[in-house]
């Protein structure tokens, strides 16, 4: 497959249970361990610390993006191989696209939704066929995408549309997928 860049959104609180922080050690680990390469938000705080010291510590390569706003709080993560400041965070997620391969939502609040549902949207138009996922930690999505089902029972969505994103309930499982991953034609988003 070889390198590919792998982009991950996730929560940038310190305040969540430890489960979370676990897994986002052990995707880092993998991230590097595979020889892939990390995009994401930039902040050294959260499950984003975490995921991007596991990173560091075996070796990967890091790309930071962080918007201005974040970085001069002081928050921007010290061991990413390359950093980058946007001005905002529409820059910041434009950016974090077109510089990623593989997209990849762990645990996150608004942010990693509006970031997560923006690509799988983009997917849905036709504009990329890039893999998207969801790590389904502690059943932290259950409730969303439960809301998805909505969306198809309610003919909002066609059910095709799940064919868009792949929910992994562990670690595992998110990097078979990702290894074994080709891609399919899309369907038309329009009834």
């Amino acid at each position: 497959m070889g390198i590919k860049a792998v982009c991950v959104y996730c929560s940038s609180s310190d305040a969540v249970d430890s489960v979370y922080f676990d897994d986002a050690a052990e995707v880092g680990g993998q991230i590097a361990q595979k020889n892939y390469r990390l995009v994401f938000g930039g902040a050294k705080v959260g499950l984003m610390g975490h995921l991007s010291q596991a990173v560091h510590e075996n070796g990967g390569h890091i790309t930071g993006v962080i918007p201005e706003m974040i970085n001069d709080k002081g928050l921007a993560c010290d061991w990413a191989n390359e950093m980058i400041v946007t001005q905002d965070l529409r820059q910041r997620k434009a950016i974090m696209e077109q510089r990623s391969d593989i997209f990849i939502a762990l645990p996150g609040g608004f942010g990693t939704l509006d970031e997560i549902l923006e690509i799988i949207t983009l997917k849905q138009l036709g504009l990329h066929n890039k893999p998207i996922l969801f790590l389904n930690t502690n059943n932290y999505f259950s409730h969303l995408l439960n809301f998805f089902e909505h969306f198809y029972q309610q003919k909002i969505a066609k059910p095709q549309c799940k064919n868009l994103y792949h929910v992994a309930n562990n670690v595992t499982d998110l990097f078979a997928y990702i290894e074994s991953h080709t891609p399919t034609k899309l369907e038309q988003k329009w009834f």
